[in-house]
C-alpha cells in the first residue's frame, strides 16, 4: 500500500510577494499619517509652555525663546484665576462646549433610537427608502447645512419667522439677539444645536437600526409569550441589549460635539456676544486671527482632558461584561 503524500502548496512565493506588497503600500502610509500625528502632538505640546507667535522672531531652534519665552505653567494657571479678556472668553467657551454636548446627547438619542426602532419595524424595500431618505443630511456638506438654517432664521427672509408672522406673531432674531434665551439658554446656541441635530442624527439612527437588527428575535418573542407589551419588551429586552451600541454611540457623538466648529462659524461666528462661542472656535481664533499660538496650545490640551475625563464616565456607566 503506497503513502498518500499530499503536493506541497506552491504559494511560499506568492505570500512573500503579497507580504511585499502589503507592507510597500502600507509602511508610506502609516509613516506620513503617523508622522504628521505625532509631530503635531508634540509641537502643540511644547508651545503649551511658551508664549509664542510666528509673527515674532524667536529662538533658533524652531522659533521657540528668546521673543517667545518659556512661561511654563503660566497659561493654565491665568485659566484657573485669571481675569485677562481672553481667559474670560475660554471660560465661556468651555462652558458653552460643555452646555452644546450635553444637550446634543439627549436629545440626539431621544430622536435616533426611537426613529431607528420604528424603521427597523417596518417591513419590505420602504425600509431601505427611509434609511436613505433620513441618513442624506449626515453626507451633506456642514457649510451648506448651515448656510440653509442660516436662510431658515433669517429675520426678514426666514422661513421660521415667516411662519410666525403668517400667524400675526413678531420677528424675532434668531441668531443675532443676545436676549432671547428659552430655560436659561441662550436661543442662539439653540438655534445651532437644531442645525446640528438635523446634519448628525441620521448616523446614529443607521447604527441603531443595525444594532437592532442583531437582537436575536427570540428574545422578544419570549418576552411577548410572557405577557409584555412592546413598550416593556422595548424598555426591559431591547435597550439592555444595546447598551454596548449606546455606549459607541454616546461616545461618538460627545466627541463629535466637542468639536463642532463649522456650523458655528458659519452660522453665529460665535455671537452674539460670545454666547455661542466653543473652545474649537476659541482655538481657532486665539490660533490664526490672533497669532497667539501657545494660548491655543493650551486651550487644546484643555479640550483633549475634557474629551478624556467625559469618555472614561461614559465608558465606566455603559460597559458590559456580557455578549448575546
Amino acid at each position: 500500500m503506497g503513502v498518500l503524500s499530499l503536493p506541497k502548496r506552491p504559494v511560499s512565493g506568492l505570500a512573500a510577494a503579497q507580504r511585499r506588497f502589503i507592507l510597500s503600500v502600507s509602511i508610506p502610509a502609516i509613516i506620513y499619517s503617523a508622522g504628521l500625528g505625532v509631530l503635531s502632538i508634540v509641537w502643540a505640546f511644547a508651545l503649551m509652555f511658551f508664549e509664542y507667535s510666528p509673527g515674532r522672531s524667536g529662538g533658533a531652534i524652531l522659533g521657540l525663546g528668546g521673543n517667545n519665552p518659556f512661561i511654563g505653567l503660566t497659561h493654565f494657571g491665568n485659566m484657573l484665576a485669571g481675569a485677562s479678556l481672553e481667559v474670560r472668553l475660554f471660560r465661556t467657551s468651555l462652558f458653552n462646549s460643555l452646555l452644546f454636548a450635553f444637550i446634543v446627547l439627549p436629545l440626539n438619542l431621544a430622536i435616533t433610537l426611537p426613529l431607528a426602532a420604528l424603521i427597523e419595524s417596518v417591513r419590505g424595500q420602504t425600509k431601505n427608502a427611509f434609511r436613505a431618505v433620513y441618513f442624506l443630511p449626515a453626507v451633506t456638506a456642514s457649510v451648506g447645512v448651515a448656510l440653509v438654517w442660516g436662510y431658515i432664521y433669517s429675520p426678514q427672509q426666514g422661513l421660521l419667522n415667516g411662519v410666525i408672522r403668517l400667524f400675526g406673531g413678531p420677528t424675532l432674531s434668531w441668531l443675532a439677539d443676545p436676549r432671547l434665551r428659552f430655560m436659561g439658554v441662550s436661543v442662539a446656541l439653540l438655534a445651532v444645536i437644531v442645525a446640528y441635530l438635523w446634519q448628525d442624527y441620521g448616523y446614529n439612527m443607521v447604527i441603531f437600526v443595525a444594532a437592532l437588527q442583531g437582537i436575536p428575535k427570540e428574545l422578544k418573542e419570549a418576552a411577548m409569550i410572557d405577557g409584555a407589551n412592546v413598550w416593556q419588551v422595548f424598555r426591559f429586552v431591547t435597550v439592555p441589549l444595546l447598551r454596548p451600541t449606546l455606549l459607541f454611540v454616546c461616545v461618538m457623538t460627545m466627541l463629535s460635539s466637542f468639536q463642532v466648529f463649522d456650523i458655528i462659524q458659519v452660522m453665529t461666528n460665535g455671537g452674539p456676544q460670545h454666547q455661542t462661542r466653543v473652545l474649537v472656535l476659541d482655538i481657532y481664533l486665539n490660533a490664526f486671527r490672533y497669532q497667539r499660538m501657545g494660548w491655543a496650545a493650551a486651550v487644546g490640551f484643555v479640550l483633549l482632558l475634557v474629551v478624556a475625563i467625559v469618555t472614561v464616565i461614559q465608558m465606566r456607566l455603559l460597559r458590559t461584561d456580557w455578549e448575546y
